[in-house]
């Protein structure tokens, strides 16, 4: 696609990986300065490409999953909350979430505060609420020395891997959906991938204003003196979207508290069918070996922004290795 200043070109890279369609997911673009007069691009070019391609870009992200922008000039949070402005989406309000996360500039924030060593879990940002984001966006301000990847991996892949494997538990996940518990303190855990606190989560500090808000999003709270036990659903597990395709839509690699998911358990979650039975330790065994065989891992390099579509896209991080690590978040209605 051509600009006054650019050609938005697509590019491979080694790790991305075909799917069906034969298409590579996720699709890569990169600035093509043959054939213009330009040597290099500045971030207001990039933010005007964007304008007038729009239409184009959603397109792909709809068709790919997600798009990795890279070797565009963009070099800082404030960069970042420009190109977030370009594209023109509207904002959605982390109500109800359960990372702790800070405001760093206008639209941007930490992706989640645990310790970067730690690995978060495959989900659906917010898919335990009703009103989760469609879009999100990433954005490396400072490249891993080594690890600290997101891995990312569509999801209509996992819901069809799954239900040849285990037909009698998707098809329960499908009838009940899915009933998330945390158990919130009312202080930040910043050592805790869920480590937000019900006054983060509800933008409060006071509880009945909290359980107005939650009830809102279909969540009741209990509370235990100052601590919030949070219940949140049945919600559904999978969905079905524009595309038709049913989604394995849910946080269960995140919540779940069982044998399977012991290395990587937070310690302040847990999660059941709608109906009350437990999940089966061996379909998720399977479920989380599907995801690393089906993810795609490319390393961060400086100035990336990654947009993935929420609705279409699985997400998560790997443990940093080798610091140091920063990749920032913006959420899109």
């Amino acid at each position: 696609m051509a600009t006054g200043k650019f050609v938005f070109q697509e590019v491979s890279l080694p790790q991305q990986k075909p799917h069906y369609n034969g298409l590579l997911f996720p699709a890569v673009l990169s600035p093509n300065l043959i054939g213009t007069k330009s040597t290099t691009i500045q971030l207001f070019d990039f933010q005007e490409a964007i304008k007038a391609h729009k239409p184009w870009l959603e397109s792909l992200l709809n068709k790919r999953g997600a798009i990795l922008f890279r070797g565009f000039p963009v070099t800082s949070p404030s960069d970042f909350n420009d190109v977030v402005e370009a594209f023109g989406f509207p904002e959605a309000v982390y109500v109800g979430g359960r990372a702790s996360r800070t405001q760093v500039v206008g639209r941007v924030y930490t992706a989640n505060e645990c310790p970067p060593g730690k690995g978060i879990p495959f989900h659906h940002e917010m898919a335990y609420v009703p009103d989760f984001p469609t879009k999100l966006f990433f954005f490396c301000d400072e490249e891993p020395g080594e690890g600290g990847e997101t891995p990312i991996v569509l999801s209509h892949i996992i819901y069809d891997k799954m239900k040849e494997r285990h037909p009698e538990f998707v098809a329960k996940l499908e009838e009940h959906g899915l009933t998330y518990i945390k158990v919130a303190s009312d202080v930040d855990d910043p050592s805790s991938f869920t480590g937000g606190s019900w006054k983060s989560a509800y933008k409060t500090d006071d509880k009945s204003v909290a359980e107005d808000r939650a009830s809102k999003l279909g969540t009741k709270l209990e509370w235990i003196g100052n601590t919030a036990k949070i219940i949140s659903g049945p919600v559904p597990a999978i969905r079905s979207f524009d595309s038709g395709r049913k989604t394995w839509f849910n946080s269960l690699a995140v919540s779940y508290n069982g044998p399977a998911s012991e290395k990587i358990y937070n310690g302040n979650t847990s999660v059941e069918l709608g109906n009350g039975d437990l999940v089966p330790d061996d379909a998720m065994v399977d479920f989380l070996n599907i995801l690393e065989e089906e993810c795609v891992a490319i390393p961060w390099k400086k100035g990336d922004v990654l947009l993935v579509n929420n609705l279409m896209v699985l997400h998560s991080r790997r443990p940093l290795l080798k610091p140091p690590r920063r990749v920032l978040a913006s959420l899109c209605k």
